[in-house]
């Protein structure tokens, strides 16, 4: 077997399509088939249902499917380490991130970073909180900035608390309470609420059902979306009243909707996760940049 094997049957078990593969791999489609069928032939397992109505990925193939990306993944990994060496940069420092509470500083971060470490290769990865905290404990990333999680002691990982952020309610500018300066978190029992889905985000999700419980009501929710920026959406579509932290509803000033504190306050943290067992000199070097900048309140301002 190749590699070329692996990325062919790859490529079709995440199509599912031969036609749609062949085109992603630039590659005619009769070779692929072929190289999919002398892969099946060398595993001894059929691992793709082949029907009228298209291709099914069946269980040995979902396996072997795990399987080999984690080969590829190593495969890739050695390729861009072989690369950095010899155009000469030194080392790498994988970062995971969660969307928009990043947004107010990231960018500056990683320039300052890399003025003072020019020849360490930072890499960005955008994953939900969850996965940020379980992919930094199995030491995928270095760094993560990202929310607490449920099963956050179970990781075992140290914390730095960048910031805890207070909520907004999202209104269209014709609403009722828009019209205040705040909005009480009891003024919206009666409304439709927008909010983040619990398996994009389940500490920002359950923060805002936490606050409603202390306002003594149980929200009614119309929408969770996947995706925070959406939340804003929904709420321009008339579809109820959104709840974010801060960091989006400054993102999203200046557009048809109006933001509101909502009181009491209520907050969600954002904090900084590495490894103990982490004894990267470029995740060193990074960890005690953010520490500075925390020190001199630099994350938090525009410019």
């Amino acid at each position: 077997m190749e590699l070329r094997h692996f990325r062919y049957f790859q490529a079709v078990a995440e199509e599912l399509s031969f036609s749609k593969a062949a085109r992603r791999l630039r590659v005619a489609q009769p070779a692929l088939s072929r190289a999919v069928k002398e892969l099946e032939h060398r595993v001894g397992a059929e691992l793709l249902t082949r029907s009228r109505r298209g291709v099914a990925l069946n269980e040995a193939g979902a396996v072997f499917l795990h399987e080999i990306g984690l080969i590829l993944q190593r495969v890739d990994d050695a390729v861009r380490r072989v690369r950095r060496t010899a155009s000469g940069e030194e080392g790498e420092l994988r970062v995971g991130y969660i969307g928009p509470p990043k947004q107010a500083f990231l960018g500056r971060l990683l320039a300052d970073f890399r003025s003072r470490y020019p020849r360490v290769s930072v890499i960005l990865e955008e994953r939900t909180p969850e996965r940020v905290w379980e992919m930094v404990a199995r030491g995928q990333l270095a760094i993560g900035l990202t929310r607490p999680v449920l099963a956050r002691q179970a990781h075992g990982l140290k914390t730095m608390l960048l910031r805890k952020e207070p909520f907004f309610g999202v209104f269209p500018a014709g609403h009722r309470l828009a019209r205040k300066r705040t909005v009480a978190w009891r003024d919206l029992a009666d409304e439709s609420l927008v909010i983040l889905a619990r398996r994009e985000g389940v500490g920002l999700h359950d923060a805002i059902l936490a606050a409603c419980r202390r306002a003594h009501f149980t929200p009614k929710l119309s929408q969770t979306p996947s995706v925070i920026h959406t939340v804003l959406s929904y709420v321009e579509a008339g579809e109820g009243i959104g709840i974010i932290p801060d960091s989006v509803a400054s993102l999203g000033k200046g557009g048809p909707l109006v933001f509101r504190p909502l009181t009491p306050t209520q907050a969600v943290e954002l904090v900084m996760v590495w490894s103990a067992e982490d004894t990267s000199p470029a995740a060193a070097a990074f960890r005690a940049l953010v520490g500075e900048w925390k020190k001199s309140r630099a994350l938090w301002q525009s410019h």
